[in-house]
């Protein structure tokens, strides 16, 4: 068996399609609420232990109120641990040979996320289960099988190569994605920094398989209305409400929607009042924005910074920013994105590109100007939905084309 051949790692990645799919079994029975450090800290012991196996330095950054996150290094020096009965199953020559690996060159980060959406006793409503061709499972697509896809595509190169990389690999797994990455956001920067390039392991573009070279920039900020109460009965004159106050905000607030430019405001939960008989003294409201590029992200920001009340008597004070920077399609991405069609078509994908109006760890590195392509996990659909589900046939192409494109990128 010749690993060099395209079509030989897509047959050994269909050999192991039955390990692909107990590895997210594994990872999806294991709930991981964000909010539960507990569970997460359950999902990165388990994946320390199976990239420790691999002979990965593991290294945990320790986080109070989330999750571990958790790093693992593969240098590009023969792994010492890992094992010499894997390395008698390696195919016989074709293997890198000492003086062809990827000494000194920077790493590639695999980036993903441990933490999904699903509260504890989700996993009794909508279990593990194969059924059409699909896997289904709370998580399951968002992102537990991305991290499977990583874990199984290291393995294969440690094997093809004799317990080397073509090149030095850092995986990085966070615990705080899905509410923004507040403690593992400066570890993801300071790690892209260090790489050639970044490889999101989060889902693809739908079912089809679509990796993504852009993405919305997100951003959350509340609104609160201070207004002036009164008896609605008696002084209602004398009532200047705040509620009032903050619909006509949210009028103005969906003027500044430009779908032309991908410039959406979406005023997600409002709030205010006490009693019907009280004209309300304060209201409020949260909202959710989001933007294509930088330069919209910062006019948006000064137009929200810009409001002012329709009643003078009212106060409005309006509080937050972007959480994540747009991921622009930069020449960077085009051209990793460019290297990952052309490992595609090797194995006979014709590997489409697409952007989306939601956000990952991968806005963060690509606004530091590395190059980085996302949506390199399983092909499905469903994220954070009851429905949530990935295609079976499509996990051989995936780990495929993932173990390409570090072996090149």
């Amino acid at each position: 068996m010749n690993i060099s051949k395209p079509a030989d790692r897509l047959r050994y990645f269909r050999q192991q399609q039955a390990a692909i799919l107990d590895t997210i079994e594994q990872l999806v029975t294991l709930e991981s609420p964000s909010e539960v450090k507990a569970a997460v800290d359950r999902v990165s012991t388990v994946l320390a232990s199976r990239f420790g196996e691999l002979g990965g330095k593991i290294t945990v950054h320790r986080a109070e109120k989330f999750g571990n996150h958790l790093q693992v290094d593969c240098s590009g020096e023969k792994l010492p641990r890992f094992s010499q009965k894997t390395l008698e199953m390696a195919p016989p020559r074709g293997r890198t040979r000492d003086s062809e690996v990827g000494r000194g060159r920077k790493p590639i980060l695999l980036l993903g996320h441990m933490d999904t959406v699903h509260p504890v006793g989700t996993i009794s409503k909508m279990p593990f289960r194969v059924s059409k061709g699909r896997v289904w499972g709370p998580g399951v697509f968002d992102m537990k099988s991305g991290i499977a896809l990583g874990l199984h595509a290291v393995e294969a190169l440690l094997l093809w190569n004799g317990g080397k990389l073509p090149r030095p690999v850092t995986v990085l797994l966070v615990s705080d994605e899905e509410v923004g990455s507040p403690s593992s956001r400066a570890i993801t920067e300071k790690l892209a920094r260090e790489a050639a390039a970044v490889l999101v392991l989060e889902p693809a573009a739908g079912a089809e398989g679509a990796v993504k070279t852009a993405r919305k920039g997100v951003g959350e900020y509340t609104l609160n209305v201070k207004g002036v109460a009164a008896h609605a009965g008696l002084d209602f004159e004398r009532g200047h409400s705040a509620v009032l106050e903050l619909s006509r905000q949210i009028l103005r607030l969906s003027e500044l929607v430009d779908l032309t430019r991908g410039t959406t405001i979406n005023v997600g939960k409002v709030s205010g009042g006490t009693r019907t008989n009280v004209v309300p003294s304060e209201a409020s409201a949260v909202i959710d924005a989001r933007v294509t590029t930088k330069k919209d992200a910062d006019k948006l920001h000064r137009q929200l910074m810009a409001l002012r009340p329709f009643d003078p008597q009212c106060k409005v004070i309006i509080a937050g920013g972007m959480n994540r920077p747009p991921m622009e399609r930069t020449p960077g991405t085009v051209a990793l994105y460019e290297k990952a069609k052309a490992v595609a078509k090797e194995l006979g994908i014709e590997l489409e590109e697409a952007s989306v109006g939601g956000g990952s760890d991968g806005n963060f590195t690509a606004a530091l100007g590395i190059p980085t392509l996302d949506g390199l996990g399983a092909a499905g659909e469903g994220a954070h939905a009851a429905h949530e589900s990935i295609v079976i046939s499509e996990l051989p192409c995936r780990a495929a084309l993932l173990a390409g494109l570090i072996a090149s990128a």
